[in-house]
């Protein structure tokens, strides 16, 4: 459970960032290293389109469904399956336009594109992070 008030929703985000983009750099190398492979269909981790309607909802402090009563006060992040921290993203499959002689769909031009694409998203998210516990750190410290 999260303390209200000490720690805002964006370090909760951009940790959840940091995880899913882990992730999807482990998606992403195992296409790259079935780029051999007969007949592999290589696989996208799709998350971006969760994390936002996670922080939608979120932000416009609608109540989870798995609240039992709507008389109760609900917990943010215990059992809210629309929370960020729920935010799981999915594999899903993502054929070639031209596959290979070998049935194979991996294009490594455009995985090698995703994975570096993926490494600078990760460490804005990193680097976006630090600065946030840098400023929380000169707050305790009182500016000195």
């Amino acid at each position: 459970m999260q303390i209200e008030g000490i720690f805002s929703d964006t370090i909760g985000v951009l940790g959840k960032s940091i995880d899913l983009r882990a992730k999807n750099q482990n998606v992403i190398a195992s296409n790259v290293a079935n780029a051999e492979t007969p007949n592999y269909v290589p696989k996208v981790l799709a998350f971006e389109e969760e994390l936002q309607g996670a922080l939608k909802k979120e932000s416009s402090g609608r109540r989870p469904s798995s609240v039992p009563n709507p008389r109760h006060i609900p917990l943010r992040g215990v059992g809210a399956t629309g929370s960020v921290e729920y935010v799981t993203g999915q594999v899903v499959e993502k054929p070639a336009k031209t596959p290979g002689r070998d049935g194979n769909a991996v294009e490594i031009e455009n995985e090698m594109g995703r994975l570096a694409e993926n490494q600078i998203m990760f460490n804005a998210s990193v680097q976006l992070l630090s600065k946030k516990f840098e400023g929380l750190r000169t707050a305790i410290r009182e500016g000195k």
